[in-house]
């Protein structure tokens, strides 16, 4: 079969597209023939070795994938050979075929097309655990969300809404913070320009945020500190900034705030009756039009470095897929 293959931990660039022997089948997993596959930030944090869990070499990067199954392992009970499906895999998913466990498998609803499914996964599921379970946003809190107009930024401002918060969106440019808007943000921040502490007190009449959800890091993460409310919550998703910040643990003493990590994988493995609660109130969302992901561009499989290399630069407002069989 053809994929996207990474042989060591390295630049984006060394990955390389070419024949590889298809993945077997063990207990408890689905083979998928995959026709789109989402792309992520973790997925090059994974080729470059940085990944706090990182898979044997060589893989293929892709952590979620829709398309049809083609077979499945004895026992399997929950899905069936020809079912379209979405599947959170974690690697594997830059391919021809792609193996799933069975656990991880979600049927696609009528309405939704491959594209779509490949990508609801990724930004939706985890900024919903991050705001719901971590986060405990409450209806008619501020909601803050730094890199607004990536997948998690954009996922986070559809959901704050659907959740009756109060959205702030903070991202680095003009056209990106008109994405944010334009999925339902009340307010915007361009912080390439302004202040983002003195535009978010302005905001929230001196207060700061109740909850401000970060999958930047870096420079940004330093500034959102000084931009949360007493009693406020500071969501860790990710560093695509590239820098991991250290925190001033004096700021959550002054505020009695809380720094909480967003472990999204960890979740999915340990609190199966959550994911599969959280993921039936997501489709319920889907189907009452409060939420939808973002295309923002599609490659074919054998671009799938390009791909990878498009969101790495902050190329990206709303999601990133890699077609793969038509």
């Amino acid at each position: 079969m053809k994929a996207v293959v990474c042989s060591k931990f390295s630049s984006i660039d060394d990955l390389q597209y070419g024949d590889v022997e298809p993945p077997k089948l063990g207990p408890g997993q689905v083979l998928i023939e995959v026709r789109a596959c989402g792309v992520n930030f973790p997925d090059i944090l994974m080729v470059q070795g940085k990944y706090q869990v990182l898979p044997d070499l060589p893989f293929c990067p892709g952590g979620e994938v829709a398309g049809i199954v083609t077979a499945v392992a004895e026992g399997v009970s929950r899905v069936a050979v020809g079912q379209k499906v979405m599947a959170t895999i974690f690697w594997g998913g830059m391919a021809e075929l792609a193996v799933a466990s069975e656990f991880s498998i979600v049927p696609i609803p009528d309405g939704m097309d491959f594209l779509t499914a490949s990508v609801f996964q990724g930004g939706h599921t985890s900024a919903y655990f991050a705001l719901k379970q971590r986060g405990q946003l409450q209806a008619g809190e501020i909601l803050l969300v730094l890199g607004a107009a990536g997948g998690i930024g954009l996922a986070s401002v559809q959901l704050g809404k659907a959740m009756g918060a109060r959205v702030i969106a903070a991202a680095s440019s003009d056209e990106k913070c008109r994405a944010a808007q334009a999925n339902g943000a009340d307010e915007v921040i361009n912080y390439s320009e302004v202040s983002l502490k003195d535009r978010v007190k302005e905001l929230c009449d001196d207060r700061g945020a109740d909850v401000i959800i970060d999958p930047v890091g870096g420079d940004l993460f330093d500034l959102a500190t000084r931009c949360v409310n007493y009693n406020g919550r500071i969501l860790v998703v990710g560093f695509a900034s590239g820098r991991i910040p250290k925190y001033a643990i004096n700021l959550a003493l002054l505020k009695n705030c809380a720094l909480i990590g967003v472990n999204y994988q960890a979740f999915f493995t340990k609190e199966r009756a959550h994911v599969e609660e959280n993921f039936s109130e997501l489709m319920e969302m889907y189907r009452l039009g409060q939420i939808e992901p973002k295309i923002d561009k599609e490659f074919s499989l054998q671009e799938g470095a390009s791909a990878l290399n498009y969101v790495y630069k902050r190329k990206a407002i709303g999601k990133v897929v890699v077609s793969v069989c038509k």
